[in-house]
């Protein structure tokens, strides 16, 4: 599954705002610390506001905090504000069978799609911000987006030359 970048930046904005310990922190500095453009620093700000993850104030002594506890937010809340988390087969024909299979694929795909946010539920935004995660994530490392498909080896035959 790839997350949209705007996810990435949210979940890179809300570290940095739980490294300042409650203090306010400029959109401006979020900009230039994290090579994001203020405008888009500003949209994710408002999308994080909306979802209470954040408290953005306005004004010339402004800026962006954590709503609540780093502990108390976990990386799923980001990505819920973030991201679609509704997934939807269409159904590709008009009879009761084509209905019905995508009815079944519907309910697989959200059990898969709660199974994914069930393991980012268990990281806070505390871990992320202190590096802890890097110990507990290291049984899901090996796992790698783009995998080659191995090929089995192929046995080599000795070839005999007849004497």
């Amino acid at each position: 599954m790839k997350l949209n970048r705007s996810t990435s930046h949210a979940i890179r904005i809300l570290i940095e705002c739980a490294r300042n310990d409650g203090k306010l922190v400029k959109v401006a500095d979020l900009s230039a610390q994290l090579g994001i453009t203020p405008q888009n620093v500003f949209k994710i700000v408002h999308i994080l506001s909306h979802a209470g993850l954040v408290r953005a104030m306005r004004g010339r002594y402004g800026g962006v905090k954590l709503a609540r506890a780093a502990g108390a937010i976990r990386v799923g809340d980001a990505v819920r504000a973030m991201e679609s988390t509704e997934i939807e087969l269409e159904s590709e024909g008009t009879s009761k069978l084509d209905r019905k299979v995508s009815i079944e694929v519907n309910r697989v795909l959200d059990d898969a799609l709660d199974a994914f946010i069930s393991i980012l539920d268990q990281h806070s935004l505390a871990d992320l911000a202190s590096g802890a995660v890097g110990a507990s994530a290291a049984p899901h490392a090996q796992a790698k987006t783009h995998r080659q498909p191995t090929r089995p080896a192929t046995p080599r035959v000795a070839s005999r030359r007849a004497e």
